[in-house]
C-alpha cells in the first residue's frame, strides 16, 4: 500500500472515467490510455504505431512530447477543483534519450515536482517496458487558469 499522501482533489478516482474524459481528443487519437493511478503519480501507455512514428519507423519526438504534456495535463487537472479552475500546458522541457521502434508500446509516469496555486511542474518519464530503458524525460509546467479569467 502506498504511504505517500494523495495529491488528488477527488478521492477514489476512476481510471475508466478519466479515459472516457479523453474521448475525441488528441489523447484518444494517439491511443494514450491511463493505466494506473497512485497517491502521487499517474501512469499511461501508448503504442508506437503509424500515427506516432517518424519516417525511419521510430517513435517521433513530438509524439513523446504529446504523451508527456497530455499526461501532465490530465494529472494537473485531477489535483484541482475543475468547477473553479483548469490546468493547461505552459512549457515543456524534453530529452529524447533512446529510440523505440514501430510495434512497441511505451509507458509514461507523471509525478508532481511543484503544486502551486498558479503553476504546477510535473516530471514525466517514458520507458520501454520490454527493456526497462528510459527513452524520454520531460518537465512540464502547467498554468492554472481560474474559470472566467481568460476573457
Amino acid at each position: 500500500m502506498d504511504k505517500r499522501p494523495s495529491v488528488w482533489f477527488r478521492p477514489n478516482l476512476n481510471i475508466n472515467e478519466i479515459n472516457q474524459f479523453n474521448v475525441n481528443t488528441m489523447v484518444e487519437s494517439l491511443d494514450i490510455v491511463i493505466s494506473e493511478i497512485g497517491n502521487d503519480f499517474l501512469q499511461a501507455t501508448m503504442p508506437v504505431t503509424q500515427k506516432s512514428i517518424q519516417p525511419f519507423k521510430y517513435l517521433h519526438g513530438g509524439a513523446s512530447c504529446a504523451l508527456s504534456e497530455s499526461l501532465a495535463s490530465i494529472a494537473a487537472n485531477l489535483t484541482i477543483d475543475n468547477a473553479k479552475a483548469f490546468a493547461v500546458g505552459q512549457q515543456i522541457n524534453s530529452y529524447h534519450i533512446k529510440a523505440v521502434s514501430l510495434g512497441s508500446r511505451v509507458t509514461a509516469e507523471a509525478r508532481p515536482i511543484h503544486l502551486g496555486k498558479r503553476t504546477q511542474i510535473w516530471e514525466v518519464e517514458i520507458i520501454n517496458p520490454e527493456t526497462g530503458s528510459l527513452i524520454h524525460k520531460s518537465n512540464v509546467t502547467m498554468a492554472i487558469i481560474e474559470k472566467g479569467s481568460q476573457k
